[in-house]
């Protein structure tokens, strides 16, 4: 049995390598690989593996994306830190888990689970692709994601931190990002809209153009614009204009509206 191990920690390789031939000697690690990118790489210039032991915390990000740039044919068993109750929701027929630090028992229960559903690998590849998307949609959906709750700013040449809830708006202008707090200071912040955009908290604030993304507590006042748009006055005021794109006014309202 070939298998490919996706960790980036090297004590747990080790660890993985040495249970896996205590449980299976027909066991053979093929490769290895600790990163999203050198993930793809592999499983694009080899063959594949029977199977894929895979850490969902990796060095440049979470496993998933790798399903999402490349269709990964081989069954896959996830490590993770995460509780086991929380766990036990997600487990399906094709696909185990292996809570992390791997214990050999768990390992060698998992290998008898995949070795069970080996045939209906082989015989279905296209279920045997659904069973991993499906995994990988419920992790996304149960595990709860980490959003920024500070920024570290300048100012008046000191590093000083700065509380999400404090934050009124994000603004972008001359290729630079902003914000403005709610006392009406601002700050220069080194990201950009759209990673700005994946740290907030969509319960909390909403993009509402390109260059824009407030937060439910900076909008004072809103009014029709042309173009189906709506045009917002925020608290602190700004002199930019601030208007809801057409394509995000029906979402906006339904943000709004929480």
């Amino acid at each position: 049995m070939n298998i490919l191990i996706v960790e980036d920690e090297d004590l747990a390789v080790e660890k993985l390598k040495k249970t896996l031939e205590k449980v299976d000697d027909s066991a053979q690690v093929i490769g290895v690989t600790g990163s999203i990118s050198s993930s793809i790489d592999w499983l694009n210039n080899n063959p594949n593996p029977d199977l894929i032991l895979m850490d969902i915390e990796l060095a440049d990000g979470q496993s998933f994306e790798i399903f999402e740039r490349i269709r990964v044919k081989s069954p896959v068993i996830f490590t993770t830190s995460y509780d086991e109750y929380a766990l036990r929701a997600f487990k399906v027929n094709s696909i185990d888990y292996l809570l992390k630090p791997v214990q050999t028992d768990d390992l060698e229960a998992a290998l008898v689970k995949f070795r069970e559903f080996k045939e209906s690998f082989t015989q279905a590849p296209e279920h045997q692709t659904t069973n991993i998307e499906k995994l990988i949609r419920e992790l996304q959906n149960l595990q709860p994601k980490e959003y920024r709750k500070r920024f570290l700013v300048k100012h008046v040449q000191k590093l000083v931190s700065v509380e999400v809830d404090t934050i009124a708006y994000f603004y972008s202008e001359d290729r630079f990002s902003f914000f403005r707090t709610h006392d009406d200071k601002q700050f220069i912040v080194d990201y950009n809209m759209d990673e700005l955009e994946d740290l907030l908290d969509p319960d909390d604030f909403f993009r509402i153009s390109r260059s824009f993304i407030v937060s439910v507590r900076s909008v004072d006042q809103i009014g029709d614009y042309f173009g189906n748009r709506l045009a917002l006055q925020l608290k602190p005021s700004i002199s930019k204009e601030t208007i809801v794109s057409r394509e995000k006014v029906g979402a906006f309202k339904k943000w709004l509206g929480k």
